[in-house]
């Protein structure tokens, strides 16, 4: 009892009649087995069609022996008229059909195999077994999307036995039984049994996204298609947005944040020399003071840290910093000179649902109390 794959001569089959040979309770929904079926079942890294089956919704689609399995949310019985959700189908006959391109020609220019492949419901990763810089991504971009605009005729071709087929192809392993070979003409010749575009024409736009080290090659990013436009359109209008606040051309945005960002280095320092005046005019005041609590507001944590260490180096006795809100909560460090904190910071943790450490005589963290509540736990102590 093996199916007929609808989906293998005709990829762009939406509607479909078929007789059901059984239908079994599973543990989740029905295992419906048909006579002919235009659902890819999950494989070759592509997900599964989806869709419906007469009345019932089709969750999942898997095959074993050859033999197809839908898995759908109600009994079935006799003939049934199966509609395969085509927006998804067609996405994803575009993201397997860019794999294809980008991973033929990656082949061809640096000899590196497609070792793993994972097609997302945002982007897909590919996991190469060498070396790519953002460099070689923007070259294989390029020569990829040439082949896609000269709309090739992708070709499908089939061999009895892998070991009667003659031809030179990429494979992840042995094939067994019948050998389906995609081939894009110039660019790549692959054993796939996955569903593709007729013409490359049809993905219309391959974008290349991030190249990260992944055991001893590298894993890409990558977007084709619709998922392609959407991203440029995304990316574009985040780009549009950047330009208003910094009132610079779409294409000046880059040297506008630099110039953005060097100011506000220069904001930073200015502002840690006026608070390293405070600080210093501060823990004067307090010299010799004993044990010290100070609130100050807008403060970063280091500059919590750099305040108490300051004081506690001249107050004689500890010293805790705290700044932040009740709301938000606060930002704090305690030290003692040459002393041990470590139980003290444990207990007001503990009290104040805080969270944070450091050595034996220096500790830092963040609470969630209320100033009152910080004061009354420090009253005590």
């Amino acid at each position: 009892m093996i199916t007929e794959k609808l989906f293998e001569s005709n990829p762009y089959l939406k509607e479909f009649d078929a007789q059901v040979l059984s239908c079994e309770l599973g543990k989740v929904g029905y295992a419906v087995v048909l006579d002919r079926t235009a659902f890819y079942p999950e494989g070759g890294g592509q997900p599964c069609d989806l869709g419906t089956l007469g009345s019932a919704r089709v969750l999942d689609v898997h095959q074993k022996a050859g033999v197809i399995v839908h898995t759908v949310d109600a009994p079935l019985s006799g003939t049934v008229h199966g509609i395969i959700d085509w927006e998804r189908r067609f996405d994803l006959m575009q993201q397997h059909s860019g794999e294809h391109l980008i991973s033929g020609t990656v082949h061809r220019l640096f000899g590196y195999e497609n070792v793993g492949f994972h097609m997302g419901a945002e982007l897909i990763t590919i996991d190469f077994s060498g070396m790519l810089t953002m460099e070689d991504l923007a070259r294989v971009e390029a020569i990829v999307n040439a082949a896609i605009w000269q709309n090739l005729e992708t070709q499908v071709r089939y061999y009895e036995a892998e070991a009667l087929c003659p031809e030179d192809y990429r494979s992840k392993k042995a094939i067994e039984g019948r050998l389906r070979l995609v081939e894009f003409p110039g660019v790549d010749l692959c054993a796939c049994c996955g569903t593709h575009v007729a013409r490359t024409g049809e993905i219309g736009l391959v974008k290349l996204l991030s190249v990260v080290k992944f055991h001893q090659g590298v894993r890409i990013e990558l977007v084709c298609g619709k998922r392609a436009y959407d991203y440029i359109a995304a990316v574009t209008a985040q780009n549009r947005a950047v330009s208003g606040l910094l009132s610079a051309k779409p294409f000046e945005t880059a040297a506008a944040v630099e110039r953005t960002l060097a100011e506000l280095n220069e904001v930073k320092q200015e502002k840690a020399c006026w608070e390293g005046r405070c600080f210093a005019a501060l823990s004067e005041s307090l010299h010799g003071a004993g044990d010290v609590l100070l609130f100050e507001e807008n403060l970063s944590p280091d500059s919590v840290r750099r305040l108490c260490v300051e004081v506690m180096a001249v107050c004689g006795g500890r010293c805790a910093v705290f700044s932040g809100t009740d709301e938000a909560g606060y930002a704090y460090a305690v030290g003692l000179e040459d002393g041990d904190l470590r139980a003290f910071v444990k207990d007001m943790n503990a009290a104040l649902n805080g969270r944070g450490g450091g050595k034996p005589n220096f500790a830092q963290g963040r609470v969630a109390a209320t100033r009152a509540e910080i004061e009354t736990f420090f009253s005590n102590r």
